[in-house]
């Protein structure tokens, strides 16, 4: 029940994001609901389908659990030090440096480090269709900003390499919380330890 439920959180949540990457359909909701009128239902929409991956996925953890593989543990260490760089991409999107200009969409590549990542250190079938799912949506909409006239975000201004290293500092910040508070309590699983 618990995958199921986590399938149709995905399945929400990536419908409306992958809504902004089509960029007629999205001007025709758009003038049909009025913008006020669309950013809200996108943010419902993606919070329901946020809120049923979560609810899903610990309920497929804590019943169902299908293991596929058995990682062996080394690629959990490379892992946790992946999701150094993967923090920092995304508070690099934010907070616009060299780091934003050089890679253009760091919090996209952010979010394929993440997944990846996460894809060596588990092996159950939940894991991989939840990060798999992440990783596929990262790279397609990736390509799809390719081939968009627009950037499709509001603009952010752009700094130097003072940005940088505020980005970094936050992001080593927001990698030991996610590390040592969140994941642990919030995921259940400890990162280090485990």
């Amino acid at each position: 029940m618990g995958l199921l439920v986590m399938i149709l959180g995905l399945v929400l949540f990536f419908a409306v994001h992958t809504l902004t990457t089509q960029r007629g359909l999205r001007a025709r909701c758009i003038d049909a609901m009025g913008e006020g009128g669309y950013k809200i239902a996108y943010s419902v929409v993606s919070a329901v389908g946020l809120a049923l991956i979560i609810w899903g996925f610990a309920r497929y953890r804590a019943t169902g659990w299908i293991d596929v593989w058995y990682p062996p543990t080394f690629l959990k260490h490379i892992t946790i030090a992946l999701m150094l760089p993967a923090v920092i991409l995304v508070v690099a999107s934010y907070i616009r440096g060299r780091i934003y200009t050089t890679l253009k969409h760091p919090m996209l590549a952010g979010i394929k480090l993440w997944a990846a990542a996460h894809l060596l250190a588990n092996g159950d079938l939940g894991s991989i269709i939840l990060f798999g799912s992440f990783l596929a949506w990262a790279v397609f909409d990736r390509i799809s900003l390719k081939h968009r006239a627009d950037a499709g975000g509001p603009p952010i201004p752009v700094g130097g390499a003072g940005n940088d290293m505020i980005a970094v500092a936050v992001g080593v910040v927001a990698y030991v919380a996610l590390a040592f508070a969140f994941h642990p309590v919030v995921i259940g699983v400890p990162v280090v330890g485990a």
